[in-house]
């Protein structure tokens, strides 16, 4: 870029108070990406689990694939949650149960979904993918 044009760019960007290396870095752009929080996104209201409530959590499944995330309605002390990575088991003791706060221990990428409300799902892979849909039958237990 020629200097007088270098120089044009500049004082608008002076003038509208915005900062710019020149560079853009990834974590600015995951910055930008992200500045919608996932209920935004959907077009949903948050439903935040209350604190102290608990998940179920499939532990043994940790990385052996993608996060899953669905909720149900809550009941008692339980949020509704229930995640896992890769295949879903059957298995009476897939899921344990785990208090929310201790979420962000085992799988951090999750615990931004964790205000959609009952009958929603997520599908992540911690990478480019990420899926957010409603499930009616989830609200049906």
């Amino acid at each position: 870029m020629n200097p007088r044009a270098e120089q044009a760019v500049q004082n608008r960007r002076a003038q509208s108070g915005a900062r710019f290396s020149g560079r853009v870095r990834p974590q600015e752009i995951m910055r930008i990406a992200k500045a919608q929080s996932v209920c935004e996104w959907a077009g949903v209201e948050p439903v935040a689990p209350l604190p102290g409530s608990k998940l179920g959590l499939a532990i043994q499944s940790l990385g052996s694939g993608p996060i899953h995330g669905l909720r149900h309605p809550p009941i008692e002390d339980t949020n509704g949650w229930y995640i896992w990575c890769g295949e879903l088991s059957k298995a009476d003791d897939f899921f344990a149960p785990l208090h929310v706060e201790h979420l962000a221990k085992y799988l951090p990428l999750a615990v931004e979904y964790l205000s959609l409300p009952p009958g929603y799902r997520f599908l992540i892979d911690g990478g480019n993918f990420e899926d957010v849909w409603f499930d009616r039958a989830l609200l049906e237990v």
